[in-house]
């Protein structure tokens, strides 16, 4: 299986594969449940969760709103903490960015630290074109490196595997790519861990490239954060004498401050603990020969369609997210089709806002990725920073209906009409003309209701796809205005009007 999701089929077609695998689903299902558990008796331990929640959906939206002036206010700060920026506008000029810079060092290999912005771009498969090899030491990122896998979800890349196809891929692979696994390793979770200690630990002491992305960024001092369970990516943070930094340019908070509230939401909401294991944070560089950290550091940032989505009024709030993954494991979707279905790094609910947005509408995926979902609204309970999942979805449904790509008039996004699905907008305007005529809408409902028993089971023409797998609602006997007008108006004196009207607020007639 290729690493990466290049040619990936549109999300129902791999959702129905992934759905038959029942060990799949047996390992989504144990696992999710699991963590979600774990997180709800996290968040209830707080009793200001609401508004810790609120102040983080807030931090986010002020940084998004001048995003220009912080990231200007961030260069200057690592800069002058012995810093370099780097600009990257899409995956490509990144690539190239960090090729050059590992070739600079005279290294073939680098150590990394588990970075989704990083294999956004394509970034391992970028340095082995030049040359290089880049190592996992994400212990999930491991497994998934070595099986020639693909990430499956945010927190736990590997979470459609179970311990016994670990222990497979360990055995087979770990040789292939340096220390193999010991004889007669078993699928025990302390002997898999052992493994991958040993395999990673000679990585980490010749590495002299690290290489990470950040959870945040903080403007005021320059200062790049790294949360993990691990500490392997501590030991790729401190350890090689050159830093490589990949990040997001939504990852900004202005201020330490601001810093505290995702240090408490963050770590409840991923690994249902009160805090990190490891909180690793680092300001620049640092010259003495003994001090732990980079003695050379430079920080990439990533925009790679991110601009283009904080232009959408709607869909910037995708921009908010910290990568906690909660809303993966409420997902009834994700749990039965697994997160490869999504064909993204970025997997779940969040996952069909935010790659739709970064890459574009245009391709297969992408355009069935805001279809993705049966819209339920746990994703938006548990999310925290306050994301509405469903509300994006909504909007980039209309946007894939009316088109896909979108273009700029002034401050103002404007959707390109699209070519096809003209049945589907003839019926939306023919929808929007009823629900603005009350009597013509009256009187359609009386007369679908005395006809009911003449009603399909099933849509003719393009209404055939819904109802394939859909049961139609049934009409009933009665009509809502009818059943009002009966039961709360007759009877009450002259002047109260149909029901239908006084809900609406509309007069008698076309509601002019």
């Amino acid at each position: 299986m290729s690493g990466t999701f290049i040619g990936m089929p549109a999300f129902p077609e791999a959702a129905r594969e992934a759905v038959g695998n029942r060990t799949l689903r047996r390992n989504l299902r144990h696992a999710t449940h699991t963590i979600r558990a774990k997180r709800a008796k996290a968040v209830a331990e707080v009793s200001d969760w609401a508004a810790l929640r609120e102040a983080g959906r807030q931090i986010k939206d002020h940084t998004l709103r001048h995003l220009d002036r912080y990231l200007v206010q961030l260069e200057e700060s690592v800069t002058a903490a012995g810093g370099t920026v780097h600009w990257a506008a899409d995956a490509v000029e990144a690539n190239r960015i960090v090729a050059e810079l590992v070739k600079a060092t005279g290294e073939s290999e680098v150590v990394k630290v588990k970075s989704m912005a990083t294999q956004e771009i394509g970034l391992n498969e970028a340095l082995e074109a030049e040359g290089i090899r880049a190592y996992e030491t994400d212990l999930a990122e491991l497994i998934v490196q070595l099986g020639k896998d693909r990430p499956s979800h945010i927190l736990v890349p590997a979470i459609h595997r179970n311990r016994g196809e670990i222990r497979d891929i360990f055995r087979s692979e770990m040789g292939a790519w340096g220390r193999p696994a010991p004889e007669g390793l078993t699928d025990t979770p302390a002997e898999l861990a052992e493994a991958a200690r040993l395999h990673l630990r000679e990585k980490f002491l010749r590495a002299r490239v690290g290489i990470s992305g950040a959870n945040f960024m903080v403007a005021e001092t320059g200062t790049l954060v790294v949360v993990e369970s691990e500490g392997n990516g501590r030991m790729c943070l401190t350890l090689p004498e050159t830093l490589i930094s990949v990040v997001g340019i939504e990852k900004l908070v202005p201020t330490w401050r601001d810093l505290e509230v995702f240090l408490q939401t963050l770590p409840r909401s991923s690994t249902a603990e009160r805090m990190n294991p490891y909180t690793s944070m680092w300001t620049g560089t640092t010259d003495a020969e003994t001090a732990d950290g980079p003695r050379t550091f430079h920080l990439v940032l990533l925009d790679n369609g991110r601009t283009d989505t904080l232009a959408d009024q709607v869909g910037r709030q995708a921009l908010r997210c910290i990568r906690c993954s909660a809303c993966l494991n409420v997902c009834p979707v994700y749990e039965r089709a697994g997160g490869h279905a999504y064909g993204s790094v970025y997997p779940g609910p969040i996952g069909a806002i935010l790659s739709p947005q970064l890459r574009g509408t245009q391709s297969e995926i992408d355009a069935s990725l805001p279809y993705a979902s049966s819209l339920c609204g746990a994703c938006y309970e548990v999310c925290p920073v306050a994301i509405d999942i469903p509300e994006v979805l909504v909007h980039l449904r209309e946007r894939v209906v009316q088109g896909g790509p979108v273009t700029r008039a002034g401050n103002k996004v404007v959707l390109k009409p699209a070519k096809g699905h003209a049945a589907e907008r003839a019926a939306m305007r023919a929808a929007r003309w009823a629900f603005g005529h009350p009597g013509a809408l009256r009187t359609g409902q009386r007369i679908a209701s005395r006809s009911r028993r003449f009603h399909p089971r099933t849509l003719p023409g393009p209404g055939r796809a819904w109802s394939a797998s859909r049961d139609l609602p049934p009409v009933p006997a009665e009509p809502f205005r009818d059943w009002w007008q009966r039961t709360h108006v007759t009877g009450r004196g002259a002047g109260a009007g149909s029901a239908g009207d006084q809900a609406s607020g509309h007069d008698q007639g076309d509601g002019k």
